[in-house]
């Protein structure tokens, strides 16, 4: 055996070229895939398929106006990747609401968030989440977004990050994730189960 492997068959998926450990930046460039740019984006690409899950399970549960709204803070989660993916020389290609989180997609978060909190009976306690599929699904989402922004964090201390908007609206989406379980949980008449048993 030469320890040479074949070619791989073709597929548009598997190029091959991330077979030495490196990943492409959007606009150019290659870094390890265990760099803390990639761990920064991988974790929201992991809050992203999560959210999927919520957004089914609040789909199978009949709630179909908080799904439809996941769905359009997954597609905003794809700006937050690539502006984490992008090539920082490549920064003044960037475009606002594409490739760059914007100060408008923070209100627009910060706006639901006031709307559906105003909507719900807030817990006076910390919860234990599990009390309906979809409220469950949903805070495993935020758990998954919490670590992404600890990532991104991580990223900008380090100045490998220049962004006035990126955490703030990972921040402010966990917060609205938590709401939105509670949501979902009343919206099958159920309460959150407080984290003390009384």
């Amino acid at each position: 055996m030469s320890g040479r492997r074949p070619a791989i068959a073709r597929s548009a998926v598997a190029t091959g070229r991330g077979d030495d450990g490196t990943t492409g930046l959007l606009y150019g460039g290659r870094i390890a895939k265990d760099d803390p740019r990639t761990e920064a984006y991988g974790s929201v690409d992991e809050a992203v398929a999560a959210l999927g899950l919520a957004r089914a399970e609040l789909d199978a549960a009949g709630e179909h106006d908080l799904a439809t709204g996941l769905l359009a803070r997954q597609r905003e989660l794809f700006v937050v990747g690539a502006e984490l993916a992008a090539n920082p020389e490549a920064r003044d290609r960037l475009q606002d609401g594409v490739s760059r989180v914007s100060e408008g997609m923070l209100e627009s978060v910060e706006e639901e968030l006031a709307r559906r909190e105003s909507a719900i009976d807030m817990p006076k306690e910390f919860v234990v989440p599990g009390e309906t599929r979809a409220s469950a699904a949903l805070e495993m989402a935020r758990t998954v977004l919490r670590r992404a922004e600890r990532r991104v964090i991580g990223l900008q201390r380090s100045g490998a990050l220049e962004s006035d908007w990126v955490v703030p609206y990972i921040n402010r989406l966990a917060d609205l994730l938590w709401v939105l379980a509670r949501a979902a949980e009343q919206a099958e008449h159920r309460r959150a189960t407080p984290s003390r048993e009384r």
